[in-house]
């Protein structure tokens, strides 16, 4: 795979599937070049008959399908002329879509009624005055903004307080009605305004908050929406759960912040119960490998059904009748289980995915899944355990090349099991070998398909990669593990990982070594290059620098560095990555967008400058536009740029002389 070979990473959403299970609908996405974009369209599957795949809609980029409960229309987002995501309707059958909303910062997440008449849907309210709510008036001529709270910003937004997201309620006006016809000027003056949309979207919420996660019981009286405050003194990530009635009257409060949950997705059951995907943080403030469970919210309060100790799940989460589907990390892999009333849980789909999201209906279950042949992969799976692939998207991808890695265990020096891979090329070697480690640290490496490893990998590199302690997918204790510890037992881990790679496979050089990571791998790389000299080169990217400025800066500096380093000057100078930037010898490109507001632009440039004061060989590479998810979704123009700096990077650090220890 080269770096342009990311037009082939196609994607695919959750299904959705019609209340008999006769057909489904998705949407497939994908970077393009050409339009420096994500685009992609609307797919229908037949369930019975022929499942040939049809395609239903032309759009740039159209996302998010849903099928009404009675199967006859689909709601999905496009954007419109401005670039705001907006809701559509479809009939399932196929024809024009009809643009649903008119909404000044579009759509953000929306739920049928159970009677398919109305949807509600989030969508972020703007503060007069700003966001082109007065025409002509750009973002630098807005009044300044008063901040009085601790979480001002989010990554990917910006500001947030002054456009939060509120929950709406609209019609779902037929996809056959006639359009809204432009008049034409008339002699006797103006006529009256036409309407921009055929329903107008009622206003249900208005406290400063976000609101998310909707779901709508059996009665479609309301909705069941998660609200959470924007903290005027100290960070808290407990949340609300609300009822919001449709009609306008008073919202319910159903969770209170003191019942000490941050809900992190809602469903209802058959029954009209509501189930939850919620953790538990320890003084509303520890985030360390949250404790994720499944809930049930009955009478006399919410009863847990999962033990997060034993079992690790995360969203979405997803009702079938009287039970519930949930994702569930395991060694690289993240399986679909079936959750019952009772708690207990059984696999629908193992083996060597990574399942994405998933859809059931009729007594049928879609998955969504990646695999390590295919970006992109549409599972049917059978009531005994069977599955069959509707949809697979890899066969463009394997065309340009790519290689299975090899999993590798080993246990490391403190006795503790080490897991991960090495994907190298074809031939004998031997080969320079790149540590990869990711972000997180809460995250894993999976088995999925992955462009960064195998781009360096065509270039002719070796990638080490794995999930030392402080990932996903491994046990909570594992997860917790780095708790206080950045830079300890992680940093033993995946130096483990690299020398017994090394070990297990001469084809790898172990003279010509590099080290890479972002965000929280970022930390990780800048640390070990302060106390271990033996890499050619360095990629730190987006990282986690420096935990002091990152409590002012980031979107999450509130909390984040406090629970996972230390908030006492002595925790933070201990284990900050910029304190040590001194110790660094090994020549280092630092990577960073400048819209990162994650790990903000100053992490990487007050991390390069003393780089540079310290006499290190040291180079910096800024993306305009773009945020902490370059690398993920960011134009497609930017990630193979990014790419091609990265191998011109290693091309240059392989070819000259190795730097004295």
């Amino acid at each position: 795979m080269q770096p342009h070979d990311i037009d082939h990473l196609i994607s695919l959403s959750r299904p959705s599937l019609a209340p008999d299970g006769s057909f489904a609908v998705h949407a497939a996405s994908r970077p393009d070049l050409r339009a420096n974009r994500e685009v992609g369209q609307l797919w229908r599957i037949e369930l019975e008959g022929d499942p040939a795949p049809r395609l239903l809609t032309r759009g740039l980029h159209d996302t998010a399908p849903v099928l009404s409960p009675d199967g006859a229309t689909i709601a999905f987002l496009r954007a419109d002329d401005e670039g705001r995501r907006q809701l559509h309707l479809l009939d399932a059958r196929g024809g024009e879509p009809m643009r649903l909303t008119d909404l000044p910062l579009g759509v953000t997440g929306f739920a049928w009624t159970p009677d398919a008449a109305r949807l509600v849907l989030t969508a972020r309210d703007p503060e007069p005055g700003r966001y082109g709510t007065v025409e002509g008036l750009g973002p630098e001529a807005e009044s300044p903004r008063r901040i009085t709270g601790v979480r001002w910003h989010a990554n990917g937004l910006g500001h947030a307080p002054d456009r939060p997201a509120q929950v709406f309620v609209v019609d779902a006006v037929s996809p056959g009605t006639e359009p809204i016809y432009p008049a034409a000027p008339h002699p006797g003056g103006e006529l009256a305004p036409i309407p921009s949309a055929p329903a107008q979207a009622a206003q249900l919420t208005a406290a400063p908050a976000e609101h998310s996660s909707l779901a709508v019981p059996a009665d479609g009286r309301s909705v069941l929406v998660v609200r959470e405050a924007y903290e005027r003194d100290r960070r808290d990530l407990r949340t609300e759960l609300i009822s919001v009635p449709l009609d306008g009257t008073t919202e319910t409060v159903l969770l209170h912040r003191e019942d000490g949950l941050r809900v992190h997705d809602v469903a209802v059951l058959e029954d009209g119960t509501a189930a939850l995907l919620a953790s538990q943080p320890v003084g509303g403030r520890d985030a360390v490998a949250p404790d994720i469970a499944v809930w049930l919210l009955e009478a006399d309060g919410p009863r847990r059904l999962t033990d997060p100790e034993s079992l690790e799940i995360t969203a979405p989460l997803v009702a079938d009748g009287d039970e519930l589907l949930v994702t569930a990390p395991r060694r690289g892999r993240v399986h679909l289980l079936r959750i019952d009333r009772d708690g207990g849980a059984t696999v629908v789909l193992g083996g060597d995915v990574e399942v994405q999201s998933a859809g059931a209906a009729g007594g049928r279950v879609l998955a969504s899944v990646t695999t390590p042949e295919s970006p992109g992969t549409l599972l049917l799976v059978g009531p005994e355990g069977g599955t069959a692939v509707l949809v697979e998207t890899g066969e463009e991808l394997r065309a340009a090349g790519i290689v299975a890695p090899q999993e590798l265990e080993l246990t490391g020096r403190s006795g503790y099991p080490v897991h991960g891979w090495v994907a190298a090329p074809e031939g004998v070697g031997p080969f320079p070998t790149l540590l990869m480690i990711h972000g997180g640290p809460h995250a894993a490496y999976g088995v999925g398909v992955f462009d960064e490893v195998q781009v360096l990998v065509e270039a002719g590199y070796a990638v080490v990669h794995g999930n030392p302690r402080g990932s996903a997918g491994y046990g909570r204790a594992h997860g917790r593990a780095v708790r206080r510890g950045f830079g300890t037992v992680d940093a033993d881990d995946v130096i483990d990982l690299l020398e017994g790679a090394l070990a297990a496979d001469p084809r790898l050089d172990p003279e010509r070594l590099g080290i890479m990571g972002g965000s929280y791998g970022g930390y990780l790389t800048a640390w070990l290059i302060a106390h271990d000299h033996r890499f050619r080169g360095a990629i730190v990217e987006r990282g986690f620098l420096d935990p002091l400025s990152f409590q002012g800066t980031s979107d999450i500096g509130s909390y984040f560095g406090d629970e996972y380093i230390g908030a006492s000057a002595e925790d933070i100078a201990r284990r900050s990555a910029f304190e040590v930037a001194a110790q660094v010898c090994t020549p280092t490109l630092v990577i960073h967008a400048e819209e990162d507001h994650r790990c903000p632009l100053e992490q990487g440039t007050r991390y390069y400058t003393a780089l540079r004061r310290a006499g290190v060989e040291a180079e910096m590479l800024l993306f305009p536009g773009e945020d902490h998810e370059l690398t993920r979704s960011g134009r497609p123009r930017h990630r193979t740029e990014r790419f091609e700096a990265v191998l011109e990077w290693w091309g240059r650090v392989f070819s000259a002389s190795p730097s004295p220890s």
